[in-house]
């Protein structure tokens, strides 16, 4: 309801689009990719909304999590099952995630070991044991995803001195594109099976991989 009755100020222009559609049955195992997601309809942000929230978070965040707070215990009390302050502050805190590379780098190393090439995916370059870096493909103070889709091995010099926490472009993106693929099938096929290459595909759908970032 929100989505379809906010209006810009003094206008009838909706603030979001959203568009609906009906759920889809669910039986046995569901995979939340990109295609089941988009099943359960779409809701349309401007751009220039979204950086707001973004700019505004610190204070949003509080006031969001007060109101669910006060809700839930609401809620509680009804069903004669009260809810102690603080309790749902608490599963609502927000958990950090860790900055692990240590797969993607054992798993470069060992391909080193056995005598299979490693490269650069930005440049190319042939990478050696102690000429190695795992690079995240989006920056980690952009977003902070340490899917193995994101880590893709690259030299210390673009890592640490030309892209460092950066976005890659659209071309880097393009031109990189058989680099970045080629990895993933050498690094995750050989030992993981089948179920780690389509689950990194998977992922990799999901978060927006087909994107063109700038």
């Amino acid at each position: 309801m929100p989505a379809n009755y906010t209006r810009f100020p003094n206008t009838e222009v909706r603030v979001f689009r959203a568009a609906t559609s009906k759920a889809p049955r669910i039986r046995g195992d569901l995979t939340l990719d990109r295609e089941v997601l988009t099943a359960y309809g779409s809701l349309t942000d401007p751009g220039h909304i979204w950086r707001t929230l973004q700019r505004l978070g610190p204070w949003i965040e509080p006031v969001l999590v007060h109101e669910w707070s006060r809700l839930v215990r609401a809620y509680g009390e009804r069903m004669g099952r009260p809810v102690l302050h603080g309790e749902v502050e608490a599963a609502l805190a927000w958990l950090d995630p860790a900055r692990d590379t240590l797969l993607a780098r054992s798993t470069a190393k060992r391909m080193l070991e056995q005598g299979r090439p490693v490269t650069c995916v930005w440049t190319g370059a042939q990478l050696g044991p102690g000429m190695l870096d795992i690079d995240h493909c989006l920056p980690w103070s952009v977003w902070p995803c340490g899917d193995l889709w994101n880590l893709l091995p690259a030299s210390p010099r673009v890592n640490q001195h030309l892209k460092r926490d950066r976005l890659p472009s659209a071309s880097a993106l393009a031109a990189a594109r058989e680099s970045i693929i080629a990895w993933w099938d050498q690094a995750w096929l050989p030992d993981e099976g089948a179920s780690a290459p389509v689950r990194t595909r998977n992922r990799s759908r999901a978060t927006g991989r087909h994107r063109c970032f700038h």
